[in-house]
């Protein structure tokens, strides 16, 4: 679809609501300042509303504005996948797909399943941010996203989940640790040891919380953060123990500068790692293929982990 099929008034205030200013907006879709002012007094003359609060220094939307703008964003989404379903019926894999995932998948399965997409299905582009769990579920429901890769994402009404793998509770230490070669470990030997911990911003921290009270009870020879590489460097030190998933710390175990041991309390929940999407929304193609082959990419790293851990 070479043209948009979004009225242009639309497209103007999306852009000015995006951008603050019509100068600024001008500026981004290279036309003139005052064809975008004279289409925003003609909708707001033909709606009988305000959609901006003209301000000193740039524009701010009203409630009727942002009732536009969403319309305008839903629009614009569904050209997308309009124009995507069009691609797919020609035979083309073709489109561009909004993911959100955790910084712990940068050095597990992204990196891969990117470079693999980029080289199976060259005509699909994507978007990556990284974000928590909270954060993906809003992404999907809000519209700013069209798939999810995360721990612990919560199925129901409105997210559908695509595939899932579980993940066992267990702790990330350096191969000389004493509890390195144990087949399993309980958390009060866990807790014999300084250990780094998540920040509450993350599940698994909010988990252990829930069902392990007393591991916070005894602030001596502990850290929280909420920095990932921190917590695996703490724990490549041969001091620390961290509590995680083996997904956490994939490339570490893959290259052997660190070992993965199960927690075997009783009640101690695995896991879950996730790929979900908006169940509200139907599924285009290009966001089945991106789903069909991230899921395919974490299975197989987390193979290839167990495999080590295994050797």
């Amino acid at each position: 679809m070479p043209r948009s099929l979004i009225p242009t008034a639309l497209r103007y205030v999306d852009q000015v609501a995006r951008s603050g200013s019509i100068q600024q907006a001008a500026r981004e879709l290279n036309v003139a300042a005052s064809a975008i002012n004279r289409q925003l007094l003609r909708l707001e003359e033909e709606l009988g509303v305000p959609l901006f609060e003209r301000m000193p220094r740039g524009m701010r939307l009203t409630s009727s504005g942002d009732a536009i703008v969403a319309m305008a964003r839903r629009w614009r989404n569904d050209e997308r996948r309009a124009a995507e379903d069009i691609q797919k019926l020609q035979g083309v894999h073709r489109g561009h797909v909004r993911l959100v995932a955790m910084g712990s998948h940068v050095d597990s399965f992204l990196s891969p399943w990117v470079a693999d997409l980029a080289v199976q299905h060259p005509n699909v582009s994507l978007s990556i941010e990284i974000c928590n769990t909270d954060e993906a579920s809003a992404a999907l429901l809000d519209g700013t996203a069209d798939l999810a890769a995360a721990f612990n994402l919560s199925p129901g009404r409105h997210l559908h989940v695509l595939w899932e793998s579980e993940l066992p509770l267990g702790c990330i230490v350096a191969p000389d640790h004493p509890l390195a070669q144990r087949p399993s470990v309980s958390l009060q030997e866990v807790c014999s040891y300084p250990v780094a911990l998540q920040s509450k911003s993350l599940f698994i921290r909010r988990y252990l919380e829930s069902h392990y009270s007393w591991l916070f009870g005894d602030n001596r020879n502990r850290i929280e953060t909420n920095s990932l590489p921190l917590m695996k460097k703490l724990a490549q030190s041969g001091r620390h123990v961290s509590v995680t998933s083996e997904l956490d710390a994939a490339a570490e175990l893959l290259d052997g500068s660190l070992c993965f041991v199960p927690v075997r309390d009783q009640g101690a929940e695995p896991q879950a790692i996730r790929v979900a999407i908006d169940a509200r929304k139907p599924l285009s193609p290009v966001v089945k293929l991106a789903a069909d082959t991230l899921s395919e990419s974490i299975r197989a790293c987390l193979e290839r982990v167990r495999a080590r851990s295994l050797a």
